[in-house]
């Protein structure tokens, strides 16, 4: 049976930078072919209009779908199942599946849903990705412009509209794999050291916090996490429950467009933001007390990815690795042949890493 394509789920509140983020990606997206999946409340269309008008190039227009009927707990079996059925059926299936949620869509449900049988066997979670506006969530607003997401919700008459911003956003934060803290330029040092040790400290273990500003992560940090969260779900259940007559919950809707009108200028040091280099070693003799070690220097370093290959000693084979957080894989995959059989491993990280140290712990 072929592997199942992963699908990635960007949720937050309105504001936050989704789109911007979603944007970035496509624009940056290394030959992938990515299906975009928008969750839309009412028949605005915002964000879609935005993205199919973008001319990236290799985003065709039918690789944009809208879910215009509401939350998506509402409308799994009636739009959601055979959105997704759709694009798997296709000739030219995607590589990967990005499903942007509207601005107060939880994620719960809609990873639940990829345990219904039309699609359980052919896709999977790869990570839910939470998006953080980090100015409004430091000055405890949780939103930029709180009155135009309390608006935007009471167009949703399946919502609770007294449920505190607070409780959403500990939901969405519940289910999260990765938190991106964005606009992360309007932060000072301090503010954002503080930020990221109370989303690390209130988030379940192996979750990733990482920074950014217009929405700018390298592609390899957003895609790949290999989480398949829709069999995980008892750790990341919704921890308080906002709608009428559901089990599940949400919905609103989201112009995160709003963030183009921030400081455009920070726009050409993103890319600063991150960095990542190889390091080469010779054979090693134990696979797993090597992937072992690879976790240790991980945790030690707060490396975000670390992948490549390993040449063990008496095995023809190369040695394949990716670890996302410390969670470590390993696969022997194919001969060295004429190759030389040495190691070389790729580490991406946020700026700052300490390559040397990094490098020695890895050689020893």
């Amino acid at each position: 049976m072929s592997a199942k394509i992963p699908a990635t789920v960007v949720t937050g509140f309105l504001g936050a930078g989704k789109t911007t983020l979603i944007r970035h990606m496509l624009q940056n997206a290394g030959g992938r072919r990515i299906a975009l999946i928008i969750n839309e409340f009412g028949d605005l269309g915002v964000d879609g209009d935005i993205l199919k008008g973008c001319g990236i190039e290799g985003c065709a227009e039918d690789d944009v779908m809208e879910l215009s009927n509401g939350c998506i707990c509402c409308t799994v079996a009636e739009d959601f199942i055979p959105t997704m059925q759709k694009l798997l059926d296709r000739e030219n299936a995607p590589d990967h599946i990005v499903i942007e949620t509207s601005g107060l869509a939880l994620p719960q449900p809609l990873v639940r849903a990829f345990n219904w049988p039309e699609i359980s066997t052919r896709v999977t979670v790869d990570g839910v990705v939470t998006v953080v506006d980090g100015k409004a969530v430091t000055e405890g607003r949780f939103a930029h412009d709180v009155a135009a997401v309390d608006a935007q919700r009471k167009l949703d008459e399946n919502l609770d509209h007294e449920t505190p911003l607070s409780e959403l956003f500990e939901d969405q934060m519940a289910c999260a794999d990765m938190i991106v803290i964005n606009k992360s330029d309007l932060l000072d040092a301090g503010e954002m050291t503080a930020l990221v040790t109370r989303l690390r400290s209130d988030s379940r273990d192996g979750v990733q916090v990482v920074t950014s500003t217009m929405g700018a992560l390298p592609i390899d940090v957003l895609l790949g996490q290999g989480i398949g969260a829709e069999g995980d779900m008892e750790s990341r259940h919704e921890l308080h429950h906002h709608h009428h007559d559901h089990d599940d919950d949400h919905d609103d809707d989201h112009h995160d467009d709003d963030d183009h009108d921030h400081d455009r200028h920070h726009h050409d040091h993103d890319h600063d933001a991150f960095e990542s280099f190889v390091v080469s070693r010779s054979e090693i003799a134990d696979p797993a007390g090597f992937a072992a070690q690879v976790a240790d220097v991980i945790r030690a370093h707060d490396i975000l990815r670390l992948k490549g290959f390993a040449a063990v000693t008496g095995k023809p084979m190369r040695l394949t690795l990716q670890a996302v957080g410390p969670r470590v894989d390993t696969y022997f995959d194919q001969p060295f042949g004429t190759a030389p059989r040495e190691t070389r491993l790729v580490v991406i990280g946020q700026a700052g890493l300490d390559r040397a140290a990094i490098e020695a712990a890895l050689c020893a």
